[in-house]
């Protein structure tokens, strides 16, 4: 995206990211109405911990809590540690709460030029402690710009204020959240609230982050764009995106930075290289640089060591399936789409096809009637299921009984 006016945060996260080191730089006081949020403290950082992986020589060691790399388009997990243990997740929360209006976006439920209200509950009072967009007490802002509040500056009043327009109430967006994480497999997560603000019973691991990543990208491609707006204006407070690889690395694209003393500095990255889409998730890290570096090695890491694999082409026919009681005693089987896998670099891959057994007409096509299984290195990396590519009618009942009798002898 490009910007006619030039602000000062992207040069600050460029600096803090190590990609601009200036002689000397000055900064503008923020709004008298904005609140200036003190640095934290960094705290000593994790151990290192190596994750699992099929390449050869294993993964980074990352000093992080959890951590994960995924594949976008086959949701497969290429390296990770501590990928199932419930934590904190601090304001990644968020992006459940925009993938919630987002899809009320696209089903219609919620219209852009819609309002919510701002109550006294949703009201950000400008504490140092908390992300606001600094919605005015008793205002109303349009649902557009409180999705972009709560992707871009992370507002806690945008969430909360759209949580109660939805809902009802905050708690009562939380059992929206908690059923669409059911519904997307998120197995480990459980919200109590729409901003993550901290509560010992709102956890949510990395693996389930990345599944809803890896959602927001999929199915919100109308409103994915805005999860790379590097700042947002509004109430005449401009704030920056504070997830500093947009700024350094022009194939970032997402999603969403989290912090608080619990969770720690976390981070989930979304970048596309070539035709492949991977995603990051970093969890309890020291700091805003560290979540920045290690998600940057990780996403480094992943492109270098794995690719794209077609196995089969598509409009090939894969296997033939014995069909019984039709015109035709057999129908090809192929893919109905495109596959495509990811595996290690170099590695090869091989496929073998499962054919359902007794198939018996009529058989549409496009109908499933087995799968195709890949494996690497003895292991399998994706399956695609195999449709029939012709349609197969049921025979009539003197072929059907002849049929019958052939089979009684075996033939």
């Amino acid at each position: 995206m490009q910007f006619n006016t030039f602000s000062l945060l992207p040069v600050a996260f460029a600096i803090a990211t190590g990609a601009l080191v200036p002689q000397s730089v000055s900064f503008a006081a923020p709004p008298k109405h904005a609140a200036q949020k003190k640095p934290a403290a960094e705290a000593p950082a994790p151990a290192p911990a190596a994750g699992q992986t099929a390449v050869a020589g294993g993964a980074p060691a990352l000093a992080a809590k959890a951590w994960l790399l995924m594949d976008f388009d086959s949701g497969e997990v290429l390296a990770s540690s501590n990928a199932d243990e419930p934590l904190p997740p601090a304001s990644l929360t968020k992006m459940m709460t925009s993938f919630l209006v987002e899809q009320a976006l696209r089903s219609g439920k919620l219209k852009k030029e819609d309002l919510v209200s701002v109550s006294q509950n949703a009201w950000c009072r400008g504490s140092s402690t908390e992300s606001c967009m600094y919605l005015p007490l008793n205002s109303q802002a349009t649902v557009i710009d409180i999705l972009r509040g709560i992707i871009v500056q992370s507002g806690n009043d945008a969430s909360k204020a759209i949580a109660e327009h939805m809902a009802g109430s905050e708690e009562g967006f939380a059992k929206l959240m908690n059923a669409e994480a059911k519904r997307l497999g998120m197995t480990q997560t459980n919200f109590v609230n729409a901003t993550g603000l901290p509560d010992p019973q709102h956890k949510a691991s990395a693996r389930d982050l990345a599944i809803l990543a890896r959602a927001i990208i999929r199915d919100s491609s109308d409103y994915y764009p805005i999860y790379a707006e590097r700042e947002f204006k509004y109430n005449g407070i401009k704030q920056g995106n504070r997830n500093a690889l947009l700024y350094t690395d022009p194939t970032v694209d997402g999603l969403k930075t989290g912090h608080t003393q619990d969770a720690g500095y976390c981070l989930v990255t979304s970048s596309k290289r070539n035709g492949m889409r991977l995603i990051t998730v970093i969890l309890n890290t020291n700091s805003a640089q560290a979540r920045a570096d290690q998600s940057r090695t990780l996403l480094g890491w992943g492109f270098a060591n794995f690719e794209k694999a077609t196995p089969i082409q598509p409009n090939t026919v894969v296997s033939t399936a014995k069909v019984i009681f039709g015109k035709a005693d057999t129908v090809p089987a192929g893919l109905g789409s495109p596959w495509a896998l990811t595996v290690p670099r170099g590695q090869q891959v091989q496929t073998s096809a499962q054919i359902k057994p007794d198939l018996e007409a009529p058989v549409a096509k496009g109908a499933v009637i087995g799968k195709v299984i890949a494996t690497s290195n003895g292991k399998q990396v994706g399956e695609a299921p195999l449709v029939a590519q012709a349609d197969v009618e049921r025979a009539g009942f003197m072929l059907r009984t002849w049929q019958r009798v052939l089979r009684l002898f075996g033939k």
